[in-house]
Parts: structure tokens; C-alpha cells; sequence
């Protein structure tokens, strides 16, 4: 077992553009708009880009190597994440995304609550999170018949580093200059409401079916732990996923987990993960999954890391406790 890089899935959107190219060399033509980094969904999955595994969907990879690469306690039919770049140069539709339930019963996916890291922040950068307060469902709905919802929505100007968890059912945009990391659920389905007159398709019936107005779109702050050659901060957790970052100065020592799966997504830096048996260069913008049964590695160099999987959430909680817990 080793950590699994997979090639990268590029799809061109009309509110791309080419900020990918400042730490990536294969970007196809065109306004790219995501890169899908680890991906297993109808709609794009991945193929391995290293090591002796090198060539294999990421779906034959799970069926031949099972719960020793998701883990125990991970269910193996539908690999659960999704982990994208977004680099948006003008503004995403405003948009909703489903639970579970609905998107079970509706779309045949999974449902949608995702989380943001801003890798970068360009002039004007901001985001769409939620609506201004007290607006109402019949003033929502009118402003969509009557083209003017911006004006209603909660749009934010964001910085390097800034996090935002996106639940399902909260309505939200990317708006232009940023590049984003975004970690999801493993669905493709988005309603859109508004589109700034651009002639694409809208799917207000099922949007407010969906939308929850009463969520509200907030900066995560963390918890931050001190370590010995690195500094960790717990950003979010969920049912769906959890979400660390890993601010590495020198090194960190850490083991798998044979009940799941980790991911990192490298946001800033460059360095290298050792492992038995060898080592990984590890860039920014590169994104790579821990097997649940790989074992000790060693994260070295100077960089940050995102470090996504789907929690025990009273494991994460104990984890977070039995730092100040005394009794």
C-alpha cells in the first residue's frame, strides 16, 4: 500500500479561466473552471497516476483492494467524496444543492453539503453565502421571477485561507477571482436559480423544494493544536465529512486509520510523504489519499494540507476534548 495520486479530470466551464497554470502544467485549452482530483462518480472518476497501481479506475482499484484501501467502517459501493479545485474568474450561478433524501429519491445521487478553502484570492474575490437577513420565502421566490436576487444574497468578500461550510439546502454562489478547494459529498446535482441572463438552463422547481433559508453561511474559524514541527486546526465537522488543516513547518508523524480513508490536498507549499517501502513529492495542488491501511508516514517539508475523510464524529469531538479534559 502506498498513497494514491490520480490524474486529473478537467472540465471547461464559461466562468473559468487559466489561474490553474500558476502551479499546474497540463491544463488543457479553454477556461477551465474544476479539476476533479479524487474522484469515483458516474461523471467523471479518476485513474492512478503513480506508483504500481498506475492506469486503474479508481472504481476497479476499489474493487480489487476493498476495505484495506476505504476501510472497515467506509461503505464500499459508492466511494463518498468528491475533492475539487474551482478557479472561477467570473461569477458561478446562484445556486442550491439536495439532501440526501431528495437526491436519493429524485436524481438517483447522493446529496450535496460541501466545504470551501480558499487557495487564492485575486482582486475583488468573494463568495455567496446565503441570504441577508430576514429575507422571506415569498420574497426569495419573487425575486427569482423577477431576475433581481442578487441583491438579496449574502455576498462576502474573502481572503487566502478563509473557510465556509456549504450545508445542503443553503443557497450560495462562487463569485469571480478566486481559486477554491472544495471538498463535497460525492454528487454532481446543483439547482440553479439565477444565472446573470446567460441563457442556461434554471431548475427552480426543485431549488425550492430544497432551499432552507433559515442557514446561514459562516466563516470558519477552528481549533488550533500545537504540535512539534507542525500546527493542526479543526476547521469542520460533519456527518458527511471532516475538515483539518495541516500547517506543516518541519514534520509530522502520523498513522492511517484501518477503519477509513484520508485524503490531502496540498493548498500552499511543496514537500514530500514518506511511507514503508518510499516517498511521494507532494506540490501544491496536488491531492492524494492515505489507504486505510497504509500504516505510519511521514508528512516533511514546508506546506499546507487539507486532510478530508468521513468521521466517527465522537472520535474527532473525544480528540478535540482529551486535550484540555481533566478528569
Amino acid at each position: 500500500m502506498y498513497p494514491i495520486k490520480f490524474e486529473n479530470l478537467y472540465y471547461k466551464k464559461i466562468w473559468g479561466g487559466r489561474d490553474l497554470e500558476a502551479f499546474r502544467n497540463n491544463l488543457p485549452e479553454g477556461k477551465i473552471g474544476e479539476s476533479w482530483d479524487i474522484a469515483c462518480h458516474k461523471n467523471g472518476t479518476g485513474i492512478v497516476a503513480n506508483g504500481e497501481l498506475k492506469g486503474i479506475k479508481f472504481d476497479e482499484l476499489i474493487d480489487k483492494l476493498g476495505e484495506r484501501l476505504l476501510g472497515t467502517e467506509i461503505r464500499v459501493k459508492r466511494f463518498p467524496l468528491l475533492i475539487k479545485l474551482i478557479n472561477a474568474t467570473d461569477k458561478l450561478s446562484i445556486q442550491v444543492h439536495p439532501n440526501d433524501a431528495y437526491a436519493g429519491k429524485v436524481e438517483n445521487d447522493s446529496g450535496k453539503s460541501e466545504v470551501w478553502y480558499v487557495v487564492d484570492a485575486f482582486e475583488g474575490a468573494s463568495l455567496i453565502v446565503g441570504t441577508k437577513k430576514n429575507c422571506t420565502m415569498q420574497q426569495f421566490k419573487n425575486a427569482i421571477e423577477q431576475g433581481n436576487l442578487e441583491k438579496f444574497m449574502n455576498k462576502i468578500p474573502v481572503k487566502k485561507g478563509d473557510v465556509y461550510f456549504i450545508k445542503s439546502g443553503l443557497v450560495h454562489a462562487i463569485c469571480e477571482g478566486v481559486i477554491i478547494a472544495e471538498i463535497q459529498q460525492s454528487s454532481d446535482v446543483t439547482y440553479r436559480v439565477y444565472d446573470y441572463g446567460r441563457g442556461r438552463q434554471l431548475h427552480v422547481k426543485k431549488a425550492l423544494d430544497v432551499v432552507d433559508l433559515s442557514l446561514k453561511g459562516e466563516k470558519s474559524r477552528g481549533i488550533t493544536l500545537k504540535r512539534e514541527g507542525f500546527e493542526k486546526t479543526y476547521l469542520c465537522l460533519a456527518r458527511e465529512f471532516s475538515l483539518e488543516l495541516y500547517d506543516i513547518l518541519d514534520r509530522a508523524s502520523e498513522d492511517s486509520d484501518r477503519e477509513r480513508f484520508y485524503i490531502f490536498t496540498c493548498v500552499d507549499g511543496q514537500g514530500k510523504i514518506i511511507y514503508d517501502g518510499g516517498s511521494e513529492t507532494i506540490s501544491k495542488g496536488d491531492s492524494f489519499l492515505i489507504p486505510a491501511f497504509l500504516e505510519n508516514y511521514t508528512l516533511e517539508g514546508r506546506m499546507k494540507l487539507l486532510k478530508s475523510y468521513v468521521p466517527d464524529c465522537s472520535k474527532v469531538e473525544n480528540s478535540i476534548l482529551k486535550e484540555i479534559r481533566k478528569f
